[in-house]
């Protein structure tokens, strides 16, 4: 896609939706990296449903500890892989309280030590617990990137790499939520509903249904 297609694109997604927020529920970065960990392979809403209880007993690393695993467990159960997310909110909240002054790191490479967290929710940290502009590749945005010819890559990573590059830096801070958010309610997996896009004109997609 050529510059001046993708500055109409941003373009046209600030206009609607100047201040994209993400969907996660959270109180603190300690209870955003722990929503972040949960969502991995499920949805934001069953993780919004969980996460209310467990956080009303444990928003800080001290307290998750203390609550222990079992009742991390008891909590997260409705989300899939609830044992090894459980597990993991235990130890990355030991480690915090042992690392980190019980403090969520601002880095990357930092944040990607603890246990459940990789790039991709490393990246969503840094941008909504602490303003860092990131682009955080999930599943919409690999295939938002791919279908309309804003950053064409076969992996995770060549995805990301061009969209550091290509996503102007006005809009870098808010591209992650507006492009998941295209790709959850516009650009779906099964069948994209192309007679409401906003982008259709600039979108290189062949199979378009509109």
């Amino acid at each position: 896609m050529k510059k001046d297609k993708i500055i109409a694109l941003f373009t046209r997604w600030h206009a609607v939706e100047p201040e994209p927020k993400g969907e996660l529920d959270y109180t603190n970065p300690f209870t955003l990296l722990v929503a972040v960990v949960l969502s991995a392979q499920a949805t934001d809403i069953g993780v919004n449903k969980a996460t209310p209880a467990l956080f009303a007993e444990a928003d800080t690393p001290e307290k998750m500890v203390t609550i222990g695993e079992d009742r991390i467990r008891h909590h997260i159960k409705t989300i899939g892989l609830f044992n090894s997310k459980a597990k993991n909110v235990h130890k990355l909240s030991q480690i915090l309280i042992e690392k980190h002054n019980s403090e969520v790191p601002q880095d990357r490479d930092t944040l990607i030590t603890l246990p459940g967290v990789g790039r991709k929710t490393a990246n969503v940290v840094l941008s909504m617990a602490f303003g860092i502009p990131t682009i955080a590749v999930d599943t919409h945005i690999f295939r938002v990137s791919n279908r309309t010819g804003l950053a064409k890559g076969k992996t995770v990573e060549k995805v990301e790499e061009k969209l550091e590059k290509v996503v102007p830096d006005q809009f870098k801070f808010h591209a992650h939520h507006w492009m998941i958010l295209h790709g959850r309610y516009v650009c779906k997996a099964r069948k994209p509903d192309c007679a409401n896009c906003l982008i259709y004109d600039l979108c290189s997609f062949k199979s378009k249904t509109a």
